[in-house]
């Protein structure tokens, strides 16, 4: 009798089947695929001779690949199942705990997965399920094993894959022969997990020739909803956040947490100016005395402040050294009053020189009187807990910018034309984490406006990282001493090579410990979820 072992990933696999030697081929091929309400297959039967072909060609140098994965896989046996147990009992580290649980699970348990995240999220798992049923196609063929065949199949909404063959033909072979073919799969998941790291590494030199790395933040999505999608649009180039310049999507991360910590840190320097808000002292700008004689007086309705032809309310602010800390208030101590605030046009101010030392790039004397004296510095008067923030951005791939590009190279058209036209500079008042969280960034900006050309690294990337931790967690997984798992069948011929065992102690160990390991996992993965979910 022929016996078919198939092997699948997840909470369970095929049973043993028994495939009578009578049927033919073609007979056999006809009725393998399997249909039901929870489970369909497909069975694949083309690749047996190329796959059997290549084992026997390169059995010598399968054979070594696969002896070092042996090694690998008890190693992981036995590490992945006591990290199980310290995590489980002993350890106290939520955030060591988290670490464990999202590599077990292949992502955070309390990640909330979009519709495209669950796309990469499926097509990562086929291709990681591939290679580790190749893992052990090409280790049985290297050993001699002809396959019966390799299923595709869908159980319930997760895919999977296995191989099929002669387990009585296997069972007969050496104990390290075993070995090599159940740890297979699981050293196949570890190398092409260390590929997909590899190249996510070397992405920026991969796409060097087309792709500029790390000059500034490319904008590939705007919230709808987001308070940026009045100024900003996917594909603009995001130069500097409040004067501090920017090139990676880190950088744009860490300087509005930054900024959002500054706002409770120098509340101290934020003083509250009558009928507006608040004044933020160390941030201002450098605004010409004859720009201030056309400037719009603040108008008293109902008790309340407010400037007309949507203007912002400024006032003036002192010069101070970086050791001191001065008020908000002038020599008489009423520049706190409506009558010392001024309305302009911010559009206009936020092109002008700053100073103060509040701003995201340091003064270059060391300190923050830098208006001259036909200048003075002003700072906008906002409602307390919110940031005055500047963004300068451009676009470079905009039809504007391209044709004064042109331009630059066949005449003599200024940069600074360039400059105003390709981009510019707004201002957000506002919560900046918000803001932060609203658009979608990337790194890598095209050397050519080709058509989706921005989005390419981005998903590639999305794809990389998304196969490198499904990977990972099939590996992790099939390393456990569970049943219906590749941890089972090596575990069972580890415990053959103790001879001093009899085969029914043996098969006594072998059910105390596979009962053992599920126990253990399943609390695992409860304490995992309910932690996270309820």
């Amino acid at each position: 009798m022929r016996v078919t072992r198939a092997r699948r990933h997840g909470a369970a696999r095929l049973p043993l089947r028994a495939s009578p030697p009578s049927l033919s081929p073609r007979v056999t091929t006809a009725a393998a695929n399997a249909i039901s309400c929870w489970y369909c297959d497909q069975k694949i039967f083309a690749l047996n001779e190329p796959l059997f072909r290549f084992g026997r060609n390169h059995a010598s140098i399968l054979k070594l690949w696969f002896s070092i994965g042996t090694g690998f896989g008890l190693t992981a046996l036995v590490g992945v199942t006591i990290i199980l147990i310290w995590q489980l009992f002993l350890s106290s580290d939520t955030q060591l705990s988290n670490l464990f649980s999202s590599l077990l699970v292949g992502f955070s348990p309390s990640l909330r997965i979009s519709l495209s995240d669950a796309g990469y999220l499926f097509i990562s798992t086929l291709i990681s399920v591939a290679v580790h049923e190749f893992g052990h196609a090409i280790a049985l063929a290297s050993e001699g094993i002809q396959l019966e065949y390799i299923a595709v199949f869908l159980a319930v909404l997760f895919p999977g894959a296995l191989v099929a063959f002669d387990y009585d033909l296997l069972q007969a072979l050496p104990r390290l022969t075993a070995l090599r073919v159940y740890c297979a799969g699981i050293w196949h998941n570890a190398v092409f997990c260390a590929l997909c790291g590899l190249l996510l590494f070397l992405q920026p030199v991969i796409l060097f020739p087309f792709y500029i790395h790390a000059e500034n933040p490319l904008v590939l999505d705007v919230v709808p909803d987001s308070p940026l999608s009045e100024y900003l649009s996917p594909g603009d180039a995001i130069m500097s956040l409040d004067g501090a310049g920017l090139h990676r999507v880190q950088d744009w991360i860490e300087m509005t947490a930054l900024l959002d910590k500054k706002i409770l840190q120098n509340s101290s320097d934020s003083h509250y100016f009558k009928g507006f808000g608040a004044v933020d002292s160390r941030k201002g700008y450098c605004v010409p005395n004859a720009l201030l004689e056309d400037s719009k007086e603040v108008q008293l309705v109902e008790n309340q402040s407010f400037c007309p032809y949507d203007l912002t309310p400024f006032v003036k602010i002192h010069c101070f050294d970086p050791s001191k800390s001065e008020d908000v208030s002038d020599e008489d101590g009423h520049l706190g009053s409506r009558e010392n605030a001024l309305c302009l046009n911010t559009k206009d101010i936020v092109k002008l020189e700053k100073c103060g030392n509040g701003w995201g790039t340091e003064m270059t004397n060391g300190s923050s009187c830098m208006c001259s004296q036909d200048e003075s510095c002003l700072s906008p008067v906002q409602l307390p807990g919110l940031m005055w923030v500047e963004i300068t951005y451009s676009r470079p791939y905009s039809t504007e910018c391209l044709q004064l590009r042109s331009s630059l190279l066949d005449s003599n058209t200024s940069s600074d034309a360039v400059e105003h036209t390709c981009g510019g500079t707004f201002v957000f008042v506002g919560d900046v984490i918000s803001m932060a969280r609203s658009v979608q960034l990337t790194e890598y900006q095209p050397r050519w406006g080709f058509f989706l050309g921005e989005y390419l690294p981005n998903k590639l990337e999305k794809s990389l990282t998304c196969t490198f931790h499904v990977s990972l967690t099939l590996a992790l997984l099939n390393s456990l001493p569970v049943y219906f798992l590749d941890g089972e069948s090596i575990l069972e011929v580890t415990l053959s090579y103790f001879t001093s065992l009899s085969q029914r102690k043996r098969r006594r160990t072998l059910q105390m410990l596979l009962v053992g390991g599920t126990s253990i996992s399943v609390l695992a993965f409860l304490r995992i979820f309910f932690i996270n979910f309820l």
